[in-house]
């Protein structure tokens, strides 16, 4: 059984047992954390919502906050002697799916 869960703006096709990174969560290591927005669950026979499944969730456990490879923001202007260079990591939170409530 698999679903489809919205959250951080993006969507994730997840199973039971799965690890994934989402955007970063207001949680703790240890913590456990519901995502409600279920566009879609499969298995047997798939249910899709119109745009969410009602009484669908999927339950996970929250194992770390982790921040992402670095990336290079560079400015540059031309003639003008102006460059700017700037790093940034984007912030994760690890997460494992624990059970679909469907």
């Amino acid at each position: 059984m698999y679903a489809i869960i919205a959250t951080g703006g993006k969507q994730y096709k997840v199973s039971e047992g799965d690890v994934i990174y989402v955007e970063k969560l207001d949680a703790e290591a240890g913590d456990d954390v519901t995502f409600d927005q279920v566009l879609a669950v499969g298995g047997e026979k798939m249910t899709i919502g119109t745009p969410l499944v009602d009484s669908a969730s999927v339950t996970g456990k929250v194992q770390d906050q982790v921040k992402g490879k670095k990336v290079i923001v560079y400015h540059y202007k031309r003639k003008t002697g102006y460059h700017k260079k700037n790093g940034h990591r984007q912030a994760y939170t690890k997460v494992q799916i624990e059970k679909i409530n469907a």
